[in-house]
């Protein structure tokens, strides 16, 4: 399976993204890279049968521009339309200013998180995107999303302890923040097209988890619509 992988933002340096996904070529992935969000050409995604978005609306770390412009997102709701797949990981949840398009596809937009903590995942329900996928704990940064499609299937949720004085962060929403359950895989479709949303992924160890491993290969089959069992 062919896969395109955008990734690299000011928060979250694209090695991370490209080192958690490296264990999948074994698998018989080709995975290709975009780290500049402008250097590519919009066609270029219909190559793909997946798209990951690991990256917020910066071109790159040192480049906080947006790179979603409209001609971009407009492609990325066509390629989904079309049926083509779409992965969404961690920072690929943060809105830019004027992302409305890409958010409304991918379903939700981030909200915010605390600082970091043990952050545990488990599977509410069976599904292929779920199958195989054992509890795990990871320190993680915690998002909390805001919801925007009527249609999602929630498939996980993540579950963070209290956040007391030790708490790095001295200033709301961080300080003393109350315990916390928020869902951390969803799935939705549009068109043609699949569309898959995993919140964790802050850290190398957390893409590196053998359950987190698990948990993105069966979400890329599942966006891509090949059937897996």
């Amino acid at each position: 399976m062919r896969i395109l992988l955008f990734c690299d933002d000011q928060y979250h340096p694209g090695q991370i993204s490209i080192d958690g996904i490296e264990p999948l070529k074994a698998k018989g992935f080709v995975i290709d890279v975009v780290r500049d969000g402008t250097n590519f050409n919009p066609e270029q995604l219909t190559d793909y049968s997946v798209v990951v978005i690991s990256k917020c609306d910066h071109i790159t770390a040192e480049n906080t521009n947006s790179w979603k412009s409209d001609i971009i997102q407009t492609a990325f709701v066509d390629y989904v339309e079309r049926g083509g797949g779409l992965l969404v990981v961690h920072s690929g949840t943060v809105a830019g200013q004027n992302t409305e398009k890409l958010d409304m596809l991918i379903g939700c937009r981030f909200s915010f998180h605390p600082s970091d903590s043990p952050v545990t995942v488990g599977a509410l329900k069976p599904h292929p995107i779920t199958e195989g996928v054992n509890v795990f704990c990871e320190i993680d940064e915690h998002y909390h999303i805001d919801i925007l499609a009527s249609d999602i299937n929630v498939l996980t949720a993540s579950y963070a302890p209290a956040q007391g004085e030790s708490n790095k962060y001295e200033t709301e929403p961080y300080f003393n923040f109350p315990a916390h359950i928020t869902p951390s895989c969803y799935v939705r479709t549009q068109g043609k097209g699949r569309v898959c949303v995993l919140t964790p992924g802050h850290t190398l160890k957390v893409w590196l988890n053998s359950d987190f491993q698990q948990l993105l290969e069966n979400s890329l089959f599942w966006c891509s619509g090949i059937n897996i069992n």
